[in-house]
């Protein structure tokens, strides 16, 4: 999955994949994780978003299924 580079002092960067609503995130420390179920609209938001780690914690983690890929 392609992914997007982001801003913020701990996500390195983002992707999506809107046909299968998998959301790919990769962290600072070197680790990625898949969100499953993610609606593109919390993608969207999560882009737009002044804060994406605080997004991050807030909005994604601990509400969807997810698994450590890396």
């Amino acid at each position: 999955m392609d992914r997007q580079q982001v801003r913020s002092s701990n996500v390195v960067s983002v992707g999506y994949d809107e046909r299968s609503q998998m959301l790919e995130v990769e962290f600072n420390t070197g680790a990625i994780y898949e969100y499953y179920g993610v609606p593109s609209c919390k993608h969207l938001a999560l882009m737009r978003d002044s804060s994406i780690g605080g997004y991050l914690n807030a909005e994604i983690k601990r509400r969807y299924r997810y698994r450590k890929v890396r």
